[in-house]
């Protein structure tokens, strides 16, 4: 195994988490590896948005609330962690494409997941864990999850 200095960890706030976040934290600290968490915000209904639909406003108003709510969520992990602000990642995307993304604006070494495996279409279109192990310029640790 590799010597890690830096390490992603990618979260969803799932409840099945736990797996991943522990094993994020464990590896980091094994290898006293810098810990940088990252929460994606998949677009919401940015076809709602249209000028001239009425309720624009509104998914817009959803939008900055769930900013907030994420924003509030990452830092409890992040204090629970003893992670900085500055490693603290929250930002809007896909989250496979923003994932591989920021790992390589990071340069880190590292990138943990979680998956639950795939079977029938969503194997064969492919998920989050798996694009990232495709375009990934590093290591990645996909954890499996329960469910």
């Amino acid at each position: 195994m590799s010597h890690y200095q830096k390490v992603l960890l990618a979260v969803d706030f799932h409840p099945d988490n736990d797996a991943v976040i522990a094993k994020g934290h464990e590896l980091a600290d094994k290898f006293g590896a810098e810990l940088h968490l990252l929460h994606v915000m998949e677009p919401i209904g940015a076809e709602y948005t249209v000028e001239g639909l009425g309720f624009a406003d509104q998914i817009l108003t959803m939008d900055k609330r769930m900013h907030e709510h994420y924003q509030g969520k990452l830092q409890q992990m992040a204090d629970s962690l003893r992670v900085g602000t500055e490693q603290q990642h929250l930002v809007d995307g896909h989250a496979s494409v923003e994932i591989t993304k920021l790992a390589k604006a990071l340069k880190v070494d590292l990138i943990v997941l979680g998956t639950h495996g795939q079977s029938g279409l969503r194997l064969l279109l492919g998920s989050t864990a798996n694009s990232v192990l495709h375009h990934a310029h590093c290591d990645v640790l996909s954890v499996r999850l329960k469910g």
